[in-house]
Order: C-alpha cells, then sequence, then structure tokens
C-alpha cells in the first residue's frame, strides 16, 4: 500500500452539528468549546423578558469540520443527521453558515447520517460542490435481529442528490482533498480480528431479497494531520471497526501519532459487549490526546472508555467543538 502524502494544516476546528443528546452542563477546556444555547426568544410562560433556546438532539451525526492550510479557510460538512431540517437548525443556533461549506462527505449510507441534506438544499438552493461517498452507500438495507420486526435503513437517493446540484463523487480509494490536507479514507480493510461487523445486517438483492451484510463495505471516515499535534480521526459511526479505522488512518499517512479520535463507534447494544475490552485496549495502545465518543458508541463503551482513559475522555453533546 502506497502512502498519501497527507499535508499538514495549520488549525482544526470539529464541530459537532448533529448527536444523540445535548447537555448545558458539560465544562470546557482549552481545546474543547461548549456551547448547548442558542438564540434566546420570547415564552410567555416564563417570567422574563426573553429565555435562551437550546439546540435539538436526535438520534444521528454531523459535524462541521473546518481547517486552516497555507493561509486558506475550508469548512466540509461530514455527515448531515437524520430529520430534513435538525441540521440546518442547529448550524442557525450555532451561528454556523451552510453558505461556508465547500465539500460533503458521507461516511455511509444509513438515513440517520444523511436525511438533513434535504434541509441544506432548501436552504442552499443548488448546492453546486462535492459530496463524496463511497459507491455501495446507495443501497437499500434493513437491520433484522431475530426476535423483532426488522428496521429499515434507507439509503440517499443518488438521482435526488444529483438533482439537487451535488457533484457526486462515488470513491471507493482514498483521496486528498483541501490541497492535500484532508484525508476522505475510502473502504476501510477489516483486518482486525475481533471486529466482525454487525450480524443482523441486511441488504437487499436484485431480486428483492435479503441478503446477510455484517460489514457495510462503505463505511468511511476523515482524516487530518494537524501540525505539532498528530492526526484527528473522524468517523460517523465506526461500522468499519473503530480499531480497523484508526489502524487504517496510520497506514494511510505514515503519522503513528494519533492526536485524536471522534465520533460513532456503533459498541452500543449488548451484541458488542464480549469486544469492548479488547476494543477499549486497541483505543488505549494509540495513547490518544483526546478520545470523543459520539452516537452510536453506546453508554457501556462510554463508561469503560472514561475509566482507562481519563485524561483523554470528552463527553461529546451537540455544540461541542474541538479546537486546535
Amino acid at each position: 500500500m502506497v502512502e498519501l502524502r497527507l499535508l499538514q494544516a495549520d488549525a482544526l476546528e470539529v464541530m459537532t452539528i448533529v448527536d444523540n443528546q445535548v447537555d448545558a452542563l458539560l465544562p470546557g477546556s482549552e481545546t474543547i468549546r461548549r456551547r448547548p444555547w442558542g438564540p434566546r426568544v420570547a415564552n410567555p410562560v416564563i417570567d422574563a423578558p426573553d429565555v435562551a433556546t437550546t439546540l435539538h438532539a436526535e438520534h444521528g451525526f454531523s459535524a462541521l469540520v473546518t481547517l486552516v492550510t497555507g493561509g486558506e479557510r475550508h469548512t466540509l460538512l461530514f455527515d448531515a443527521g437524520v430529520s430534513p431540517n435538525g441540521l440546518v437548525e442547529n448550524m442557525d443556533r450555532l451561528e454556523a453558515k451552510p453558505k461556508d461549506i465547500e465539500a460533503v462527505v458521507l461516511s455511509h449510507g444509513h438515513f440517520d447520517h444523511t436525511g438533513g441534506l434535504a434541509g441544506l438544499i432548501e436552504r442552499l438552493g443548488r448546492p453546486a460542490m462535492p459530496l463524496l461517498v463511497h459507491p455501495q452507500a446507495y443501497v437499500q438495507r434493513r437491520a433484522a435481529p431475530p426476535g423483532v420486526p426488522p428496521t429499515p435503513l434507507p439509503p440517499p437517493s443518488r438521482s435526488a442528490l444529483e438533482g439537487a446540484g451535488f457533484e457526486i463523487i462515488d470513491a471507493v480509494e482514498p483521496g486528498l482533498i483541501f490541497e492535500k490536507s484532508l484525508l476522505v479514507m475510502g473502504e476501510v480493510p477489516r483486518v482486525t480480528p475481533f471486529e466482525q461487523g454487525f450480524p443482523f445486517f441486511q441488504a437487499r438483492a436484485d431480486d428483492g431479497s435479503w441478503a446477510p451484510e455484517p460489514h457495510l463495505m462503505d463505511d468511511q471516515g476523515i482524516v487530518v494531520h494537524v501540525r505539532g499535534r498528530g492526526l484527528v480521526v473522524l468517523t460517523g459511526c465506526g461500522h468499519a471497526g473503530i480499531v480497523n479505522i484508526v489502524r487504517r488512518a496510520v497506514a494511510l499517512t505514515g503519522v503513528s501519532r494519533v492526536y485524536a479520535i471522534l465520533g460513532g463507534f456503533h459498541l452500543g447494544g449488548t451484541y458488542f459487549d464480549p469486544i469492548l475490552g479488547a476494543t477499549v485496549d486497541a483505543l488505549a495502545a494509540f495513547e490518544p490526546t483526546v478520545i470523543l465518543p459520539a452516537h452510536c458508541t453506546g453508554w457501556k463503551a462510554q463508561m469503560l472508555i472514561a475509566q482507562r482513559m481519563p485524561e483523554a475522555y470528552v463527553h461529546n453533546a451537540v455544540g461541542t467543538t474541538l479546537l486546535l
């Protein structure tokens, strides 16, 4: 495998726009900014001229990634949350401007990471920008654990996205954007023995039948190498396995220092309980300065990560920004 020459960024901000929770009481730090409140509004049942609004939490994920390299500032939207307007409403409350977005990367095709594109399209009109996605992201899928009705996991419509004005870039291989300072990882090889995917995922075949699809091969992350810090690895759901993803980031860049690991790690639910210990051990071996599990990581995994890496652990919520 040929290493990609990922150039170093001078500064980086990763703002959580959509996540599963909001918490106005979380503490910040030099590198973690918290902003849980929105604009003040009048409320007839509150004894005050106006009162602060809060942000919306939903079962989905989206992050606004802004980096500075060579004196140029670039902004990328990584995933879009689930509800049509949740993304843009939280951006408004956070005073983030949709018109600043230069490109969109989708981590995979599940609807809780793509649904908010509808509101973005409505806000921008025709968003004439690249949208980078794995070609298998358009597959119809469902989750079908035994004993319960299947849960549909519908994908984005390629024709709808093209019709809205996006320049669709379907790619399996990794690639560099923003003056080669941001890596879109592409397909992640499954090499970690204990990361075996989720056996209850299914994909619909051409004949209409459903076949097992434990490995969602479209799952990908993004990587930035921040000058003087190291790699920042951002993942949407981590269906490829969070350890696989970080190992792939190191292998692709040739940079061994992992400064931060952020996003959904997909370790929630009892099925993943047997691998939590091995996963946390492997993550700790990277010695990250910041680890910020979000969205689908699950409370047990978050608890174990916090116990194992108390100095690095950051509890995420909508409005949290990593500042480097």
